[in-house]
């Protein structure tokens, strides 16, 4: 099967004003903690980034037509790099390696809108396809366990938040699997919530930066600096990126059933998500990429109205202008946003192994075999392989040898 042979998957058509507004708050929520957690990290204003965010997200969806439902939040490829450069020149010099990165994402849209995208069927076959897919599933599935408070001598049912994340995870697959009508597509949304209520009755919910943050303001926007040595040890990461860029796109592609490497055209996601970078990188916000939480969303709702995406990108907006209203949002329990993650990053996953079922991929042939399971290991396990300043780990390291098998291994009869 090659991208051209998507088939259409059922969902729900366009939806109205109202429809879209919990729609869109439940593509927020998911994207929220991830967004907000890659500042924190970095020492970047976690109100920039919603802002950067939202108006990257509008951005792409501008340059692909409207047409791709997909939204942009904090890369997690970056927070290395800024750490250390932040140490070494300062968070600036971080923000203008950033925006160079942008650059290369545009310059590589035009390479591609140049040479087209025949090419992607002799390197990234089903088997290959497939297998990334699942990796960017379960490549996520520690950080979900852990978010959860169920990783290894941590997951005790007198612990509060274990018993939280099992009380979201239970509502959101009950709300998935049994409700009907529109409640049928706000599962997502319907756990956060109740995964929230139960918090308050567990006393771990803190509103202190609530009655402490002002209503209205402006967040700390900061301006890039350049220092070429700067540049040229953050450049390598836009390999990772864009690496996670067409695995995302693929993931959205399977499930919406539309060939989005041709339609609106890689070309057209490519150019989207390298200028939200930069755009990122200008008003002092951590670099963008496409969001797999939120693809796990439309994957378990069926709901691809692009309406939703731009919905969440405004709220998004006009959450980093009211910090009351971000504050409170961000007294969400992490265990919270782990529950609904152990969903969300496994609907991913299993979007993987869809592809390789539907695509007929026999693994009686070792060549399929050798393939899947080299990809698999390297990109859950976290390989990593250096050369100077020069690092390639995860998911991009695993895309690369799948290329790489794909291409060397005689095709057998």
């Amino acid at each position: 099967m090659s991208m051209t042979a998507v088939k259409d998957r059922a969902g729900v058509g366009k939806v109205g004003l109202l429809a879209s507004i919990p729609l869109g708050f439940q593509h927020l929520f998911a994207m929220f903690g991830a967004t907000v957690l890659v500042p924190l990290l970095t020492g970047l204003d976690p109100a920039v980034a919603l802002f950067t965010s939202g108006t990257g997200t509008l951005l792409f969806q501008i340059i692909t037509k409207g047409q791709v439902p997909a939204y942009l939040g904090s890369s997690f490829a970056f927070i290395g790099p800024f750490i250390a450069v932040a140490g070494s020149h300062g968070l600036p010099y971080a923000l203008g390696g950033g925006l160079a990165v942008g650059l290369v994402y545009a310059l590589v849209g035009l390479l591609v809108s140049r040479i087209g995208v025949d090419w992607i069927d002799r390197f990234l076959p089903p088997v290959v396809i497939g297998s990334v897919i699942m990796v960017i599933g379960l490549g996520l599935a520690p950080t979900a366990v852990e978010m959860a408070g169920l990783s290894s001598g941590l997951g005790s049912l007198a612990s509060p938040e274990v018993r939280i994340s099992l009380f979201t995870i239970i509502v959101t697959i009950a709300g998935t699997a049994f409700f009907k009508g529109f409640l049928a597509v706000v599962p997502v949304l319907i756990g956060i919530i109740a995964g929230y209520l139960f918090s308050l009755t567990q006393g771990v919910v803190d509103f202190t930066a609530v009655q402490e943050a002002a209503w209205f303001g402006l967040p700390q926007f900061m301006a890039p600096k350049f220092n070429w040595s700067v540049i040229a040890a953050i450049l390598p990461v836009s390999l990772v990126t864009i690496t996670e860029h067409l695995g995302d796109v693929m993931v959205l592609s399977n499930i919406v059933g539309k060939d989005y490497y041709r339609n609106p055209g890689l070309h057209r996601t490519l150019l989207g998500d390298g200028l939200a970078t930069s755009w990122a990188a200008l008003f002092g916000g951590p670099p963008n990429t496409t969001y797999g939480e939120n693809v796990g969303v439309m994957a378990i709702t069926r709901v691809f109205d692009v309406a939703v995406i731009r919905t969440a990108a405004v709220l998004a907006v006009l959450l980093s202008l009211m910090p009351k209203f971000g504050a409170l949002i961000s007294t969400i329990p992490t265990a919270v946003m782990g529950g609904v993650s152990v969903v969300l990053f496994g609907v991913i996953a299993a979007s993987g192994i869809r592809t390789l079922v539907e695509s007929g991929i026999d693994y009686g042939h070792k060549r399929n075999l050798v393939i899947s399971s080299v990809v698999l290991v390297l990109g859950i396990g976290g390989a990593q392989v250096s050369l100077g300043a020069f690092q390639i780990q995860g998911m991009a390291l695993a895309t690369i040898a799948g290329i790489i098998l794909n291409l060397v291994l005689p095709k057998e009869k």
